[in-house]
């Protein structure tokens, strides 16, 4: 039996497992391998506050793109009124992928642990996995779906009242005294903390801090239908680009939405169109614009942020945090924004600043550098891949049992971190991962891969 071990067992690696083993012909086996065992959850659907709702409606969720109606027959099935536009609990949209793994139980090895190194398949031995723990795994095929990795925020020392990352197991949970809390960030994630911490204490208020201190725009209780964006002919370039998505938002009336979601899909190509000066450029200073129009909000959770504003429990700053230091009580932060330096004491100071752009803090992606087997995108945001997900070796070559899926490769397609993309990826993944296979022995012996369990 053939084995293909996906590392990271959130959306990406979960949704990968399943296109795979939905297509596979003959005997395959998955192993699965989370490093924390949320496996199906990852760091996204693993929340228990059902105020955290998905961003999209449950209509655009399915694990497939040739059956959308999948994720609405689950919770309707699971005794749910759900409505196609209806924004569900991110919990509840974990234990759909969880339902959709277990259509395939029987073919899945679920793994927890960290994969610190890869040696890739080659020269008609399998791929060796070597995780934090010194276990082992072996498999015929191999594919990188880590996702986002949380920055971590500096302070001077550690302390309890400090939180790197919010969405570790528990995190959130002793922010429950009242005091003040300092999140650094104004993105989803701020939104997200925000939302529980307030609810878990009716004195708690929330400052946000960011550079540029915008929010994630809400959806519209009846979204328009994406917008027509005439894109000039000719070289693609960033100012003739955005001159023409302002001149859509104008022949819209103002609505960035139906832009937005009119020009989303053509992101990809423009993106790889771009030069490398155009793609800095964006990043640098349109970037910022374009998540908080694209990445919105329900409208629920928008009238719950209007309302902790309106009642002064939530304060959005702009500047940048330039020193923090924790102690027994809380921690002091300094800010420089555009009122000037100011100190700011809190309780609880949380670390929303998104994924991290250090490719170093990971040790698996380090040793596949060092050891020649993938190479980053020329912006440090991941791993370049081809067109199918093969991973790049360091002299550009596609290696075909060595894949990659979702946010590893944003440096490459820039919108490559929501369900739609995701399932589309994965679609095209398991077609080329196993057409690679098709002419191969099987490389691991029976049983090979419980290695690792043993």
């Amino acid at each position: 039996m053939r084995t293909v071990a996906m590392i990271g067992g959130g959306a990406s690696g979960s949704l990968a497992a399943v296109h795979l083993l939905r297509r596979a012909a003959g005997p395959l086996r998955v192993v699965l391998i989370d490093r924390d065992g949320r496996h199906g959850l990852g760091q996204a659907y693993a929340t228990s506050d059902p105020a955290h709702l998905l961003n999209a409606g449950a209509v655009k969720m399915s694990a497939f793109d040739d059956d959308p109606g999948d994720l609405l027959r689950w919770a309707r099935a699971e005794g749910m009124d759900v409505a196609d536009g209806d924004y569900l609990p991110r919990a509840v949209y974990g234990r759909y992928l969880r339902s959709v793994l277990g259509r395939y139980r029987d073919r899945i090895t679920e793994l927890t642990g960290n994969v610190v190194s890869l040696t890739p398949p080659a020269g008609g031995r399998p791929a060796r996995l070597v995780l934090e723990d010194g276990s082992r795994v072996a498999a015929d095929a191999v594919v990188v779906a880590t996702g986002n990795r949380t920055a971590a925020a500096r302070t001077s020392g550690t302390n309890p009242r400090y939180v790197a990352d919010p969405w570790s197991p528990g995190a959130l949970e002793p922010i429950r005294d009242g005091a003040p809390v300092l999140v650094v960030g104004t993105g989803l994630t701020m939104v997200d903390v925000a939302v529980t911490v307030t609810r878990a204490h009716p004195g708690t208020v929330v400052h946000a801090v960011s550079r540029h201190g915008l929010l994630p725009r809400p959806h519209r209780c009846t979204p328009a239908p994406p917008a027509e964006v005439a894109l000039p002919a000719g070289e693609v370039r960033l100012d003739r680009i955005f001159r023409a998505v302002m001149a859509a938002v104008r022949a819209n009336g103002g609505d960035w939405h139906a832009v937005v979601d009119g020009l989303r899909p053509r992101v990809p190509g423009l993106w790889e169109a771009f030069s490398a000066d155009d793609k800095r450029r964006f990043l640098a200073s349109l970037a910022r614009y374009w998540e908080i129009h694209r990445h919105r909000i329900p409208p629920v959770t928008a009238d719950r942020v209007d309302r902790l504003r309106a009642t002064g429990r939530l304060g959005v700053l702009r500047g940048s945090v330039t020193s923090a230091a924790a102690d027994a009580g809380g921690v002091t932060v300094r800010l420089d924004g555009s009122g000037g330096p100011r100190e700011l004491r809190v309780g609880w100071l949380v670390n929303a600043t998104g994924p991290t752009r250090d490719l170093t803090a990971d040790p698996l992606l380090n040793d596949l550098f060092a050891s020649g087997a993938a190479r980053r995108d020329p912006l440090d945001l991941g791993l370049e891949a081809d067109a199918c997900g093969s991973l790049l070796d360091l002299r550009g070559r596609p290696q075909p049992r060595l894949f990659t899926l979702g946010p590893t490769l944003r440096g490459q397609r820039y919108e490559t971190t929501a369900v739609p993309e995701i399932r589309a990826q994965a679609a095209a993944l398991a077609t080329a991962l196993l057409a690679s296979l098709e002419d191969e022995p099987a490389l691991t012996p029976p049983e090979d891969h419980r290695a690792a369990a043993r």
